[in-house]
């Protein structure tokens, strides 16, 4: 159980309902024993008034309501406590689920994109769903039923030692064998429960692709083949899931053949010693009643191996995730406003994953509210440049300034606080326009979301769409064109005001005439922003104060429009390909 140790801190954490649950079940365990002592006594009262020609049969009648009475009320006492104890431990279970919910998926916003390309999002999800609902079983009602049997088994034994030690010696007997036999099939269950988690995260990914693909699909006309695929995952996840309950199904049966023979034991020793005279009728009883008493807590010992085997192997899976530690850590901050000058110093950076070298020994500078315009091939290094600057990546040589300070010393979210980003591919939530747009600055008014729709040319698309600013998008509701997605994302970065505004090629969905009205917005709105736009269309860049042209990570090519397409050269013929284009 090394893996469940890392919930030790919540289980200090929630300490004081803990020990509660534990008092609880304590004494509702010692109420329960109370009703077997009493029938023995009640039996051994009327086996002697059966054997006695003096007895008042009044007397008798009387020992029997008394006990009858207080047999009924203990065990209302009891039931009462173990509603508590469950309410007590449950509920304490929920609160780890939670913390650990919260304490995974804050963790996952903190590893670096390099964790993301490794892992797959399914295997995410399920880490954090399945996975921490397998936990949940151990901190709740594992945790419950054991403290439950421990204290049942400490109790009913101690006090069956104290009235007849002999035969509860024998009567423990097959005790070691459900040890032994508990410890082999434990260890089975724990690796094939790995292996049903892992199968798991496996259908999850497949299904999720499936269902973010499902235009690829369709359009290919591979549903048959889809669902083959996932109808062999789903096989070969039946056939794990049947490989683990055909161990777990041992359990059961083995603890009540255990108890039976327990019984048989009690029965015949204990039918012995109250024929020699040993003891009394109303221990045999009583010992009977304690043995059937343990045989839902013994059977349930399975059950509990069962949920810990399998939380184990949860906890390993959501461990090693914990572990992951972000490359990129954040700094102790400036403590400055930051006017947005920007210095790159002999940088360079090669992706470890696959070994290519996307920035190669770059020098550049930008000055603070100027505009900079990237252009040059796919895959030339322009969008890991942006990248850099919002530390996604921090560069393998080299070192990046803003104004002055090392990037390394801005803290994270001063630093990023300060960015307004419209990546290449942009992301819109699965909620109303306006929340998307609101995302940039969760405060900004109806007002304010409406002025930079205004700028990035999409309020009027909206003001067409029957709910207007409030029309959900995704799923739920419209699906806006890509241009319209590309426009929303700039109002969504433009509503944060920030020092530094990063464009990467996020114009490449829209019309000319769209362009030159955003262009024309952006041109008042960030004179005093440092710019940087990625384009392959130098339409989009020609009004900046530079431009610079990338190849294979390098700068080949770099100064104003006017000089650069004067100059033989990438931009040049680039530039003489579109103007032909738009002429046509």
């Amino acid at each position: 159980m090394k893996e469940l140790r890392y919930l030790n801190k919540y289980f200090y954490k929630y300490r004081t309902k803990l020990l509660w649950g534990f008092l609880i079940t304590v004494v509702a365990r010692i109420f329960s024993l109370v009703a077997p002592r009493l029938i023995g006594n009640s039996l051994t009262a009327v086996e002697n008034y059966l054997q006695s020609d003096n007895s008042d049969l009044s007397t008798i009648k009387q020992i029997l309501l008394v006990n009858i009475l207080i047999i009924v009320g203990t065990t209302l006492a009891s039931g009462f406590l173990t509603f508590l104890m469950r309410q007590t431990i449950i509920n304490v279970s929920r609160y780890i689920e939670f913390d650990l919910k919260n304490e995974v998926f804050w963790h996952y916003q903190r590893l670096t994109q390099r964790f993301y390309k490794n892992n797959r999002t399914g295997d995410l999800m399920n880490r954090i769903s399945e996975d921490v609902g397998k936990v949940r079983m151990y901190v709740g009602p594992a945790f419950m039923y054991s403290i439950n049997t421990v204290a049942l088994f400490i109790i009913v034994i101690s006090y069956m030692i104290s009235i007849a030690p002999e035969l509860t010696l024998y009567t423990v007997l097959p005790l070691p064998i459900l040890s032994v036999t508990i410890y082999k099939l434990s260890r089975i269950i724990n690796q094939k429960s790995t292996l049903v988690q892992e199968m798991l995260s496996k259908m999850s990914t497949y299904a999720q692709e499936s269902f973010s693909g499902i235009a690829v699909i369709k359009s290919y006309n591979l549903q048959a083949q889809a669902a083959g695929d996932f109808n062999a995952l789903a096989t070969e996840s039946y056939d794990k899931n049947m490989d683990l309950v055909k161990v777990q199904a041992w359990f059961f049966p083995l603890m009540i053949l255990l108890i039976g023979c327990s019984n048989l034991i009690v029965i015949f020793v204990g039918g012995n010693q109250y024929i020699q005279g040993t003891i009394e009728i109303g221990v045999l009883a009583e010992f009977i009643i304690y043995v059937n008493m343990l045989t839902w807590p013994v059977a349930v010992v399975g059950w509990i191996t069962s949920i810990v085997q399998q939380a184990e192997a949860s906890q390993k899976r959501i461990n090693a995730f914990l572990k992951e530690q972000p490359e990129i850590e954040s700094g102790k901050g400036i403590g400055k406003p930051i006017k947005g000058t920007l210095e790159f110093k002999n940088v360079s950076l090669t992706y470890p994953e696959t070994g290519v070298k996307a920035l190669d020994n770059l020098n550049l500078t930008v000055p603070s509210g100027s505009t900079l315009g990237i252009i040059g091939n796919i895959g030339s290094g322009k969008s890991t440049l942006l990248d850099t600057l919002m530390r996604l990546y921090d560069p393998s040589e080299g070192s990046i300034y803003l104004d002055g300070h090392n990037l390394k010393e801005f803290q994270l979210s001063e630093l990023r606080n300060n960015i307004g980003y419209v990546p290449q591919n942009a992301f819109l939530f699965s909620e109303s326009i306006e929340d998307n747009i609101r995302f940039g600055k969760p405060e900004a008014t109806e007002e304010a979301i409406q002025t930079v729709a205004k700028k990035a040319a999409v309020h009027d698309n909206i003001f067409k769409f029957k709910e207007g600013y409030k029309t959900l998008l995704g799923e739920r509701g419209v699906t806006l064109s890509g241009g319209q997605i590309q426009r929303v994302s700039i109002a969504r970065a433009l509503i944060k005001d920030p020092q530094i505004l990063l464009l990467d090629d996020c114009l490449s969905a829209v019309d000319t005439d769209t362009e030159e009205e955003i262009l024309s917005h952006l041109k008042s709105v960030t004179k005093n922003i440092t710019t940087l736009i990625v384009s392959h269309r130098i339409s989009s860049l020609k009004h900046a104060d530079q431009i610079v042209v990338f190849e294979n990570g390098k700068i080949v090519q770099q100064g104003q429009h006017a000089d650069l397409i004067e100059v033989d050269g990438y931009y040049k013929d680039l530039f003489e390909i579109q103007q032909a284009n738009s002429s046509k």
